[in-house]
C-alpha cells in the first residue's frame, strides 16, 4: 500500500522558517567582499582571477621547498583557500536571501542581493573573471588543475538564487542580463576550455559535479541545448558508469573517505535529477537497461545514512564524525518518491553545518529555492 502523499515542501518550509529568517538578518548586514579582496603570491593568476590550491598536496619533508606531494584525503591548513571561503560566503548569502525572498515575497532581501551580484559579476572593479584556470593548483607541479573546477559548486545557490528573484520589481534588469552573461561566458568556458574538457571527463564525483553545475548555470541562462545534452550524459555516461548494480559508487568506495565522498555524489546525481527533469524526460524514473537509477542509490546509501555504524567500510580518514548533515539527496528524494523516513531523517540532521570541510562539500543548503 502506498503511503499517502505528504506535502514535504510545506513542510520542510515550515521547519525552517526560522533559521532562513536569521540567516537572512545576518545576510542583510554583509557587505559584498570578493576575490578582489585577497591574493595569494604563489597564484600565477591576476587580480580577478580565482586561486586556490589543491586540498591533499603538502610540502615534501625531503625537500621542504620543492614540489608538493599529494596525501589523499588528508588536508592541508595552510593552502590558500581565501577565494573559495568568499565564494562559500556569497553563496550564504545569495542562498539566504533568496529563501527569505521565496518566503516572504519582502523585496528589501532582493535589494541587497543586488549588490552582491554587480560586486561579483559586474562592477570591473570587484568582479571574477569566468574561468577557473587557477584553481587547485600545486606548489612546484601545476598552476591550477581541472579538478579545481568543483570550486564553484558553490555559485550555484547563487544561480538559483538569481533564478528565484529575478522576476522582482528590485531586480534590475541591467542586473539580470549582467549575471546571465557573465554565467553564459563561464558555461561555456566549462564546456570549451582544456580544463573544463578534462574535468567533464573524469571517472568519478568530479564529472558529476561538472555536469550538476552546467546543468545550474544553463537553466538560469535558459540554455536548452545544454540542457538537452546533459540530460543525455546523465543517461549514457554519469549514472552507467558511476553507479554498480546494487546502487553503490564503487570509485567513491574505494577512496579514503568513502563515506563522506558517496554522500557527495548521491546529492550531486539528485540535484541532477532535481534540475534536469522535465515532464518528457523525468530523470528520476530513468532507469538503465540493467537497472540503475537513482532510486536504487537512494534505496543503497539510505540505510547508512539511518544507522552510520552499519556502514560496510572502514571509516573516513578524516571528518567521519561530521557526515551525515541535512544531505539535499533525503528532502528532494522524500518529495519525489514520497518518502516519510527519509523526509524524517533529513527533518533531525545539521541544517546549518559549521564544519568548513562539510560546507565545502555541500553546496545545496537552501532547499527551498530548488523546490
Amino acid at each position: 500500500m502506498e503511503n499517502a502523499p505528504v506535502d514535504f515542501k510545506r513542510k520542510a518550509s515550515i521547519l525552517l522558517k526560522r533559521q532562513i529568517l536569521s540567516q537572512a538578518k545576518w545576510a542583510m548586514e554583509q557587505e559584498p567582499i570578493t576575490i578582489t579582496a585577497s591574493s595569494s603570491p604563489r597564484s600565477a593568476g591576476g587580480k580577478h582571477d580565482f586561486f586556490s590550491e589543491a586540498d591533499y598536496f603538502w610540502p615534501d619533508p625531503k625537500n621542504p621547498d620543492g614540489p608538493y606531494i599529494n596525501r589523499d584525503g588528508l588536508t592541508n591548513p595552510d593552502n590558500f583557500v581565501e577565494h573559495r571561503k568568499a565564494m562559500i560566503r556569497f553563496s550564504k548569502i545569495i542562498g539566504a536571501l533568496a529563501s527569505a525572498y521565496k518566503i516572504t515575497g519582502n523585496e528589501s532581501y532582493v535589494n541587497h542581493a543586488v549588490k552582491h551580484f554587480q560586486a561579483w559579476f559586474i562592477n570591473p572593479e570587484t568582479l571574477m573573471n569566468p574561468n577557473l584556470l587557477f584553481a587547485q593548483a600545486v606548489k612546484g607541479r601545476f598552476t591550477g588543475r581541472n579538478y579545481g573546477i568543483i570550486d564553484t559548486i558553490h555559485l550555484m545557490e547563487v544561480a538559483q538564487g538569481a533564478l528565484v528573484m529575478e522576476d522582482a520589481k528590485a531586480f534590475d534588469k541591467s542586473v539580470s542580463s549582467g549575471i546571465k552573461k557573465w554565467f553564459t561566458s563561464y558555461t561555456l568556458w566549462l564546456n570549451t576550455s582544456k580544463p573544463g574538457i578534462q574535468e567533464k571527463t573524469v571517472k568519478n564525483n568530479h564529472a558529476t559535479c561538472w555536469a550538476m553545475q552546467v546543468a545550474s548555470f544553463a537553466k538560469l541562462c535558459k540554455d536548452e541545448p545544454t540542457l538537452d545534452s546533459l540530460r543525455i550524459r546523465y543517461k549514457t555516461i554519469l549514472l552507467p558508469n558511476q553507479m554498480d548494480i546494487d546502487g553503490s559508487f564503487p570509485l567513491e568506495m574505494a577512496r579514503t573517505k568513502p563515506y563522506g565522498y558517496s554522500i557527495f555524489n548521491l546529492d550531486a546525481m539528485v540535484m541532477l535529477c532535481q534540475i534536469l527533469s522535465i515532464p518528457n524526460d523525468d530523470l528520476w524514473n530513468f532507469k538503465t537497461a540493467d537497472g540503475k537509477s537513482i532510486r536504487k542509490g537512494l534505496d543503497y546509501l539510505y540505510p547508512f545514512i539511518a544507522e552510520k555504524n552499519k556502514w560496510p567500510l572502514k571509516a573516513d580518514v578524516m571528518y567521519w564524525e561530521n557526515w551525515p548533515v541535512a544531505q539535499p539527496f533525503l528532502i528532494f528524494g522524500a518529495v519525489q518518491f514520497n518518502q516519510h523516513e527519509w523526509y524524517s531523517n533529513w527533518e533531525k540532521l545539521d541544517h546549518a553545518p559549521q564544519v568548513e570541510e562539510v560546507v565545502r562539500n555541500l553546496p545545496i543548503r537552501n532547499p527551498l529555492i530548488w523546490l
